[in-house]
């Protein structure tokens, strides 16, 4: 299911349109609470729970910056034995003529395993990968690592806008 959550999420000339995919771990998901605090600012969130919808999200709007959950499932579906695409996600963005930065969310796993998800997140281009936000602190930590992906990639200015 794709569900943009701003009235204007349909108009690709939208300030930034933000990418957010998940999983569906949490019950109170920090996928609905970020809009809210980033819709006043005009940034249109573009909610994917599968591969498949973050597909359509992104053949049908230009994505300035995502934040991929590794453990979405291929389809809506969502089956949580179903296998996991959020690779498939990061490679599909990565061919993108103008790739956007990515967050990667990861779940905690052994160290080994951490390594490993960290390390294909960031040959496939991510620009920072984060543990997934459960708690507030979480949130303003992810929150934190949007607004360097603006600073690094966009120049503290809006995608598109004139120097």
């Amino acid at each position: 299911m794709v569900s943009p959550t701003h009235p204007d999420a349909a108009n690709p000339n939208g300030r930034l349109n933000l990418l957010l995919s998940y999983a569906g771990w949490q019950e109170t998901p920090w996928v609905d609470r970020l809009p809210a605090m980033l819709t006043p600012m005009g940034i249109n969130s573009h909610v994917a729970n599968s591969l498949s919808g973050a597909q359509r999200v992104i053949e049908a709007n230009p994505i300035h910056i995502a934040v991929v959950d590794l453990a979405l499932p291929l389809d809506d579906a969502g089956a949580a034995t179903a296998e996991e695409a959020g690779t498939r996600i990061l490679n599909l963005l990565a061919r993108l003529a103008s790739p956007p930065p990515t967050v990667v969310i990861k779940r905690r796993r052994t160290a080994r395993d951490d390594a490993r998800e960290m390390n294909a997140a960031l040959r496939s281009g991510a620009f920072a990968v984060v543990d997934r936000p459960i708690a507030q602190r979480d949130i303003e930590s992810l929150l934190d690592v949007l607004r360097r992906c603006m600073s690094r990639h966009y120049k503290n200015r809006w995608p598109g806008a004139s120097p």
